[in-house]
């Protein structure tokens, strides 16, 4: 594979959310299209990097819009702090807030 597929790749993709936009904005909402499809090239050139297949994984979009929508968490989220914030520590023990 070459660059030429990740470009025919990448096109297909934009082709397909611009004749799909509904299904575009249940994904993304309302963050800046360009900026998604610019993402899911660099994840498609770092797969050929890799050697791997270009074609994106169900996950690999999911991080690409996780990416987007929380770029702020994206590098530091922990999962451990995560949980730790929904867990109230009391005189009694330990209450988890759900």
């Amino acid at each position: 594979m070459s660059n030429v597929d990740i470009e025919i790749y990448v096109s297909q993709l934009i082709n397909f959310f611009e004749s799909n936009p509904n299904d575009l904005i249940e994904l993304i909402g309302n963050l800046q299209k360009e900026e998604f499809y610019h993402k899911l090239r660099e994840k498609c050139e770092e797969n050929y990097k890799k050697g791997e297949d270009i074609v994106l994984t169900k996950n690999q979009i999911i991080d690409i819009v996780v990416e987007l929508k929380i770029p702020e968490l994206s590098d530091k989220l922990n999962p451990k702090q995560v949980v730790e914030g929904f867990i109230q520590k009391t005189k009694f023990g330990d209450i988890i807030l759900n």
